[in-house]
């Protein structure tokens, strides 16, 4: 199966599950081409997971086109169905306008692109895969429109950015393809009521897809923990819930609890989550460790007592931090929000806390970080529920197949 693969931005700091997706989909027999249509940053290759180096995928097998070289061989309207690319950029665009100026920036830009690529990559593919819903998809959507020759769309949706808010011609892209693959079974339910007038079309090709782990590579180490060590991985951005970790970490020291807790990542709110630290007086026993490779990043989690994962809202929808840290055998504390409780198995394998309680959250970590027996039966529960449903290989073989076997319509 020759696959091409429209995402945001690849190499990327956070592209790690995209690696693991790919390098799995490659093992169950997929060509796989990826379309970014962030421009290339070679800077970026160091955080991509070594699944996926270039033994494994051949850079030359990520292409991208800078949006001036798009456009100039646009205006060279060679051949390939350009009435029709117009007519759809006109109502795609029209479309995206009813977002802002920036939704209509954003889609304006990829357009160009969809019909170079399209014109460079003629009907070489078996299958075109939208791993974002959003600007890549449109691109893909329109690249797909393209083709001379019918072959199958798939879009997979995860979180916020491609799903939850600004969903720009998301309906349409939708209705158009031929699978709608999701990352948990809250999407599922998610996307049924947003798009109710039209849940007997999608109900039957949304599916379910687990992002999995190479469990070989998360050797399960529950033991020799530090005694009171908090850790939080991601994007530093206010829809994770940082803020309220630092209250419940501050609530748990005047309470006696001595914790220390290290952030991991950067983003947005990381001069909030300073002050906020500074005003608290718990500057001192945080640690803000910035981007890591993903090796340092599993090394930090193996040594954490706990991960916490405090979102306060709609935002993530399957945390892979969870699944990374679950398999080490890095006992979590998360909200009750969205996909999480699936990581979770609804609480057999971590405890589950309402998002923005403050003294909830710092309850649970009291009560993990009091009781090492608790913390290993979380541990076990979690490293069994990760082998069961999150197996990188597994899953992305079901998803291959379901790739492969699709009909054209």
């Amino acid at each position: 199966m020759r696959l091409a693969v429209f995402t945001n931005q690849f190499p990327g700091r956070t592209a790690t599950f995209f690696a693991r997706d790919m390098r799995g989909l490659q093992q169950a027999g997929a060509h796989i081409d990826i379309f970014p249509i962030y421009p290339l940053d070679a800077s970026l290759w160091q955080y991509v997971a070594d699944i996926l180096n270039d033994g494994v995928l051949p850079r030359d097998r990520v292409h991208h086109m800078g949006f001036l070289e798009s456009v100039r061989r646009l205006g060279s309207q060679e051949g390939r169905g350009f009435s029709r690319f117009l007519r759809d950029a006109v109502v795609v665009s029209a479309a995206a306008l009813r977002y802002g100026l920036v939704p209509l920036a954003k889609t304006t830009y990829v357009l160009p692109m969809a019909w170079a690529w399209a014109e460079r990559f003629a009907d070489r593919y078996d299958h075109i895969l939208a791993y974002w819903g959003n600007y890549s998809a449109t691109c893909a959507y329109v690249f797909h429109r393209l083709q001379k020759r019918r072959i199958p769309f798939s879009i997979w949706l995860h979180a916020s950015v491609d799903l939850y808010f600004g969903p720009t011609y998301l309906r349409q892209k939708l209705l158009h393809a031929d699978n709608i693959i999701t990352c948990c079974a809250f999407n599922r339910t998610f996307l049924l009521e947003r798009y109710a007038d039209v849940a007997d079309r999608l109900a039957p090709k949304i599916h379910v897809c687990y992002h999995g782990l190479d469990l070989s590579g998360f050797p399960y180490t529950p033991d020799g923990r530090p005694p009171r060590k908090v850790i939080a991985v991601g994007r530093l951005a206010s829809y994770k819930g940082f803020v309220y970790l630092l209250r419940a970490v501050h609530e748990r020291r005047g309470r006696g609890t001595e914790v220390g807790l290290e952030l991991v990542g950067d983003g947005p709110d990381r001069p909030r989550l300073e002050r906020v630290a500074r005003q608290l007086g718990i500057a001192h026993c945080v640690t803000f460790r910035g981007w890591l490779k993903f090796a340092e990043v599993r090394s930090a989690m193996s040594r954490a007592t706990l991960l916490a994962h405090p979102s306060d809202r709609l935002g993530d929808g399957l945390p892979n931090v969870l699944r990374e840290a679950m398999a080490l055998g890095t006992p979590v504390v998360a909200s009750r929000l969205a996909g999480i409780p699936e990581a979770l198995d609804n609480g057999a394998c971590g405890i589950l806390v309402p998002p923005k309680d403050v003294s909830a959250l710092a309850d649970a970590i009291a009560t993990l970080l009091g009781d090492e027996s608790l913390r290993h039966q979380y541990a076990r529960a979690a490293r069994a529920h990760v082998e069961r449903s999150f197996d990188l290989w597994r899953n992305t073989q079901g998803l291959a197949d379901r790739l492969r076997t699709t009909e054209t319509g």
